[in-house]
């Protein structure tokens, strides 16, 4: 999507987070302290990433997952940038920057937390799911 499209799209702090890697302030985000059942995608492209079930309260200051959805539905890339060694989480198609993975989650659902900025993301509730489009997630909520 052309940048001036996104522009009049996203918010300023969405389209800053999403295109220009920028991070929201600890705490401020929506989704942090935010535990109603559903899915959340990418605000730029609506692609499914996380899911409700996979989200746990780190203490971090951004709503933390143990995974993504799908392992194919996000992509990591090396960031080096403010003096640190990090792995950056993007979106696979839109590309939209989401946050990072860091290696100190729950060690019990496999260590990782997903460090994801509110600003990324657009949440589905479970009972909007099927007209929504996302009918197919119904079946994570309905074991």
């Amino acid at each position: 999507m052309a940048k001036e499209k996104l522009k009049n799209k996203l918010s300023p702090l969405q389209y800053a987070v999403t295109q220009e890697a920028a991070t929201e302030q600890p705490f401020t985000g929506k989704y942090d302290h935010f535990d109603q059942p559903g899915i959340y995608v990418d605000v730029v492209s609506g692609e499914p990433l996380f899911s409700s079930l996979d989200k746990y309260d780190s203490g971090c200051g951004w709503p933390a997952f143990t995974k993504p959805i799908a392992r194919r539905v996000v992509k990591e890339k090396r960031d080096q940038s403010f003096g640190m060694e990090r792995t950056e989480v993007r979106s696979q198609h839109a590309d939209s920057h989401l946050g990072h993975v860091f290696t100190d989650g729950p060690v019990e659902r496999g260590g990782l937390r997903y460090c994801i900025n509110s600003a990324a993301l657009r949440f589905i509730p479970v009972e909007e799911l099927k007209e929504a489009g996302y009918g197919q997630y119904l079946g994570l909520f309905h074991k």
